[in-house]
């Protein structure tokens, strides 16, 4: 699907056109071969880069093509069987993380255009095209536009997972499996965001040096400002992984912790109970014994047998062994 969008300074909203003119926005998702074949065409692509563009495990990367800068990106989503590839979660959302992943975007900078090409719908656009507080005749600032969508995703997602972290740090010894789970979902985003965000900062670097595009100072300030921005979200991906790691550690501690208590009491029992237990079984043959013709034998022996548990109960106890 191909879309056009144009908005000048003399317009007030974003207008959609059949065909593409000077300064437009072209905005490509779930391309077919054809419209592929259309696109490489008319505006002089590169038939390799939109191909990478389509792969799902493609990373951000800059390249410079025949004049026109190709910017791959990754955007964060959530997607569910009714919600498909939304930048927000609905109501009811509790920390399905399983449920959130990125994909590639592709930012073609031509001459006479601006293109987003992706194997998706972009979940910020509705959002994007709703506020209209963008020109697609500046195409530097409209592509700043885009990264600043994308990094409102990832601020997003990651400081809700940093929410549901420390609810969970809260009530450390109550962890279960089902955290457990959760907390390795957990690593699993975070470690696919920041695969996104940290070449996304050599981008930016590249992009400042103003080597790949001419930029006035207005619009190195926005490079600066987005590169702070992804340096941000790099180290609050770090940050949330850290206090994973540290919860995960501490609750190995405490379940360790709490079986060596079992382990002690389980083995302080068998101990006070093993002497009763093989007094009992050496009264138990068929010989003669101490007190084995005493009338007051049975009442001798269970008041032996209960000072020698006391003795080790209480040496047991102070040794803080139970």
């Amino acid at each position: 699907m191909i879309k056009y969008f144009y908005k000048d300074n003399k317009s007030e909203k974003v207008r959609l056109f059949n065909e593409f003119r000077s300064g437009c926005w072209i905005h490509v998702e779930s391309p077919t071969p054809s419209e592929i074949t259309f696109l490489r065409e008319k505006f002089n692509l590169s038939a390799g880069l939109l191909r990478d563009a389509l792969d799902i495990y493609e990373v951000p990367r800059l390249e410079i093509e025949e004049g026109q800068t190709y910017i791959f990106t990754r955007f964060a989503y959530w997607q569910s069987p009714k919600v498909q590839l939304s930048a927000y979660a609905p109501n009811g959302y509790k920390g399905e993380t399983t449920l959130i992943s990125t994909e590639p975007v592709l930012i073609i900078l031509g001459d006479k255009f601006l293109m987003t090409f992706s194997l998706n719908p972009l979940p910020f656009m509705k959002d994007l095209l709703e506020d209209g507080n963008f020109y697609t005749t500046k195409k530097i600032s409209l592509f700043f536009k885009i990264f600043v969508k994308i990094h409102y995703i990832y601020n997003t997602f990651l400081h809700n997972i940093a929410r549901l972290i420390r609810s969970t740090t809260i009530e450390l010894e109550k962890i279960n499996n089902k955290d457990i789970i959760q907390f390795v979902t957990y690593e699993s985003v975070l470690n696919d965001f920041l695969t996104a965000l940290e070449p996304t900062n050599v981008i930016l670097k590249n992009l400042f040096s103003g080597k790949f595009l001419k930029l006035t100072d207005q619009e190195k300030e926005w490079v600066e400002d987005l590169y702070f921005s992804n340096s941000q979200l790099i180290e609050l991906s770090q940050a949330n992984l850290r206090n994973i790691v540290n919860i995960r550690e501490a609750y190995s501690t405490i379940i360790t912790n709490n079986l060596n208590r079992v382990i002690r009491l389980l083995t302080s029992l068998t101990v006070i109970l093993a002497v009763p237990t093989m007094i009992a079984s050496i009264y138990g043959m068929n010989i003669d014994l101490p007190f084995d013709h005493s009338p007051n034998a049975f009442f001798i022996i269970i008041s032996a047998i209960v000072f020698i548990a006391s003795a080790l109960l209480f040496i047991f106890l102070k040794k803080r062994w139970l």
